[in-house]
């Protein structure tokens, strides 16, 4: 049913990072949204109100919050699509991640005064009445709501959308909460025990559940997310095949939102090398990895003196002894000023985040394993994190 749709109402469907293309994706997650969840809310209504239940009404107006989502999301879409412009030169693919956050803020209102409604009934419980009418719109409803989570899913992964994966989640929260007032109908229905209140509470502490994650997933993608690893051994691959590369740092992407992402990283080639050689090779790596990934790379060529015995002894000296700190540490950018009385050591040192060790201990490690040269030497090393 899903790739009927997708190939119904999106033409070229398979151009993801195109954002005509993801924008319909977009309006169809958003109206397949609208449309299920107005049917759901009626039903419900109806229902909840015939059955006195304050689980399906609340389960009712849950569907509800769900429709309105959608109808902010679509709008979400339109806007997140529009091309760069002198503001925003970086286009506002991010406008998906703003959305996720507005879509989990609607779901803890819905929770809480879902949450209110059933708290009120625990204190004041009143008779629900059973009918086969209820049951079998709840379960439609639960099945409906399994497909709108897979469906939601299949185009959230397929897109890397936080946004139709946030309503994916949505959609399994409903489908347990849907199952509780389930249950709260048939055990009213055929028994004295009045659990509807208690079924209640379940639903909302689900509701509320799902807004915390997707509050949590959409900040942690505007605050900046590593890489996966997948992309990254891509990068590292194109790199590393050019025969005229000796080694790259400062790797790092920048996300500007989904299909959006920018990168730059340092290409260190012999400085002997011919540059308008260098270049070219060094833009074609750019190219490949745009082709393969999307992402747009900038590469700044770092000329490396491979024939200085002096410097290429200091640096296998000092790399020797930051490996012994940590296996996982990278030294570049390194270069030597001799004087007469002392040697000054300058590079960067890239170190892991999980290292136990403070700057200045790392510092006091390096020095105490070059004390013993013949000649006076000071280091001046930037410590850096890892980007990707």
């Amino acid at each position: 049913m899903t790739q009927f749709l997708v190939t119904k109402f999106i033409k070229d469907s398979e151009n993801i990072n195109d954002l005509k293309v993801r924008e319909k994706y977009g309006a169809l997650s958003s109206f397949v949204g609208i449309a299920c969840n107005i049917i759901l809310f009626i039903f419900k209504l109806i229902v909840g109100t015939l059955s006195n239940s304050i689980s399906i009404t609340s389960d009712a107006f849950n569907n509800l919050a769900d429709c309105a989502t959608s109808i902010i999301t679509l709008f979400g879409y339109k806007l997140a699509s529009k091309p760069a412009d002198k503001e925003h030169p970086f286009g506002h693919g991010r406008m998906e991640y703003i959305l996720s956050l507005i879509l989990a803020i609607i779901i803890l209102l819905v929770g809480y005064e879902l949450i209110k409604s059933s708290i009120m009934e625990l204190i004041n419980p009143s008779k629900i009445s059973f009918s086969y009418v209820s049951m079998f719109v709840l379960i439609f409803s639960i099945l409906m709501k399994i497909w709108m989570s897979t469906f939601n899913k299949k185009l959230g992964n397929k897109l890397n959308n936080s946004a139709m994966l946030a309503t994916s989640k949505d959609s399994l929260n409903d489908v347990i909460a849907t199952s509780a007032t389930l249950v709260s109908l048939i055990v009213s229905g055929f028994s004295d025990l009045m659990i509807d209140g208690i079924m209640g509470v379940v639903v909302s502490i689900f509701v509320l559940k799902s807004g915390f994650e997707i509050i949590k997933d959409t900040v942690d993608d505007l605050l900046g997310q590593g890489l996966d690893k997948e992309t990254v051994e891509i990068i590292k691959k194109h790199i590393n095949d050019e025969p005229m590369v000796i080694g790259y740092h400062d790797l790092m992407v920048h996300n500007y939102g989904p299909g959006k992402h920018f990168g730059s990283a340092h290409i260190e080639v012999r400085s002997d090398e011919d540059l308008l050689i260098a270049h070219d090779a060094i833009d074609l790596i750019e190219k490949k990895i745009q082709e393969e990934t999307g992402i747009l790379m900038s590469f700044h060529i770092d000329p490396i003196n491979m024939d200085d015995k002096e410097t290429k002894y200091y640096y296998d000296k000092v790399k020797s002894i930051v490996r012994a700190i940590d296996k996982d540490t990278h030294l570049h950018d390194f270069r030597i000023v001799t004087g007469d009385t002392h040697t000054n050591l300058i590079f960067d040192l890239v170190v892991p985040f999980d290292i136990k060790l403070k700057d200045d201990e790392i510092i006091e490690i390096i020095n105490n394993g070059l004390k013993d040269e013949p000649i006076k030497i000071f280091i001046s090393p930037t410590i850096e994190n890892k980007y990707v």
